[in-house]
């Protein structure tokens, strides 16, 4: 299959993270980026299954194929070499894949705009396209890091932080515009009738990443036994 971005669409110079906290089941996409409403077109997760972040000259079909690709047992290295291998855009895609295991996978196409790439380590993975270098990737995976040792944190947490830390190294060069934050876990929706647990997203702000942290604790003052009564696996 190939799928290529209309010319006339802006690429999405962004910065996001795919996480997993092996301790609830939780997974979910953080992501920031000088774009209108980020957050319809980068997040993607399905409870039990996996993340996805899909950017750059996004194909927004890596969201929902990749999802299924792990649902059907690929692991997110042969998921990304499946969803690219076939694209003819793919030199300009950028892509990030955690799975329920852990396990997690990343993608920076040659053509990606500078600077541009990704770390992966266990349970995440952070890509960035359009940054101010290399040092914004690397502060995100370190603050991630950081906040899962905070007591009583939990997964939605950690992405932020890991936003605020990216935003600190001088984030994306064009400047800010819109945030999102996703997590899901099995019936954590409204009603227990989905798995989007947290699903919050700031269109357009000109300080995206504070928005998005009010709005996080909105909440969890909203939802406080969804946050008190996290899943133990």
């Amino acid at each position: 299959m190939s799928a290529e971005t209309n010319p006339s669409e802006p690429v999405i110079a962004t910065y996001s993270i795919v996480g997993f906290d092996p301790a609830s089941g939780d997974l979910g996409v953080a992501v920031q980026s000088k774009f209108f409403g980020v957050g319809t077109v980068v997040p993607w997760a399905r409870a039990g299954v996996g993340a996805v972040a899909t950017q750059s000259s996004a194909n927004i079909t890596y969201g929902p194929r990749g999802l299924d690709l792990l649902a059907n047992g690929s692991t997110p290295e042969q998921a990304v070499r499946l969803l690219t291998e076939t694209d003819e855009g793919r030199d300009s895609r950028q892509l990030g894949i955690v799975d329920a295991k852990g396990r997690a996978a990343s993608h920076t196409g040659t053509k990606c705009n500078v600077w541009a790439g990704h770390i992966v380590r266990p349970n995440f993975a952070v890509q960035g396209n359009i940054l101010a270098g290399e040092a914004v990737v690397k502060a995100m995976a370190a603050a991630y890091e950081r906040a899962q040792k905070v007591e009583g944190s939990e997964l939605a947490d950690w992405l932020v932080a890991a936003l605020h830390a990216g935003e600190g190294e001088g984030g994306d060069v064009r400047g800010r515009q819109s945030a999102a934050l996703l997590v899901v876990r099995e019936k954590g929706g409204y009603g227990r009738a989905t798995d989007r647990y947290i699903d919050v997203r700031v269109d357009d702000h000109p300080d995206p990443n504070v928005e998005l942290s009010r709005l996080l604790e909105i909440h969890k003052r909203f939802y406080p036994s969804l946050h008190r009564n996290r899943p133990v696996r």
